[in-house]
């Protein structure tokens, strides 16, 4: 796996419901190294602090593999890297293979998967279509968040270095599934539901998904 792009953002004002709201989801590809810090890319836009960026989203990879899907399904659009919202546009990212608590060195930055991405309306709005949010869902590589164990700088070109794989763990791809699928694997939760890399808001949810399992057997 090798950064073919890193990513940053501006503020950028688009409407939705009548509503003016602010978004970071505008990256453009930066030629110079970016900072990973504890909580955001140093420079980069992060509008709404609820639900982006934090300790367990401090910064979002995305794979370059999937841009050829994506642009045959919206050809019209202005495409380059950094499309997806993402930091660091990565070269034979596999979310099937990255693990919940897998640690990768990446330049001079230590980083832990997290989490998926999980799409919402702004996505949409880049897309210029609310229906890219199920497509995305439907077609299950979400890319992953990570949280900076040791911040540093990363750049075009780094390489990731699997530090430490979590093979007790579950696939990005697995729990992405394990959000939006009505029939939840029990196996996967119990593989993640005390994992020290979910910030407490995703555990709390699969207890709920582990104590709904139970009250249907």
């Amino acid at each position: 796996m090798k950064i073919n792009s890193t990513n940053i953002a501006k503020p950028t004002t688009i409407i939705w419901n009548g509503k003016k709201i602010k978004t970071g989801i505008y990256k453009t590809p930066t030629n110079i190294p970016i900072y990973l810090g504890k909580e955001t890319v140093k420079n980069d836009e992060v509008s709404d602090r609820k639900v982006h960026g934090g300790i367990y989203k401090a910064c979002y990879l995305f794979s370059e593999n999937h841009y050829d899907y994506w642009k045959n399904l919206y050809p019209n659009l202005d495409w380059n890297y950094g499309m997806f919202g993402e930091n660091l546009t990565v070269k034979n990212l596999d979310e099937t293979k990255l693990f919940i608590g897998d640690v990768f060195e990446i330049g001079d930055a230590l980083v832990q998967v997290t989490q998926p991405r999980e799409p919402c309306f702004k996505f949409g709005v880049k897309f210029g279509s609310q229906r890219v949010i199920q497509q995305f869902i439907n077609y299950g590589f979400p890319g992953t968040y990570v949280r900076v164990l040791h911040e540093g700088l990363v750049q075009t070109g780094n390489k990731l270095k699997c530090i430490e794989h979590d093979k007790s763990s579950i696939s990005i791809c697995d729990f992405f599934q394990l959000l939006y699928s009505k029939n939840k694997n029990p196996q996967h939760i119990n593989a993640v539901l005390n994992h020290k890399a979910l910030p407490q808001k995703k555990r709390a949810l699969l207890l709920g998904f582990a104590k709904n399992h139970k009250q249907h057997e």
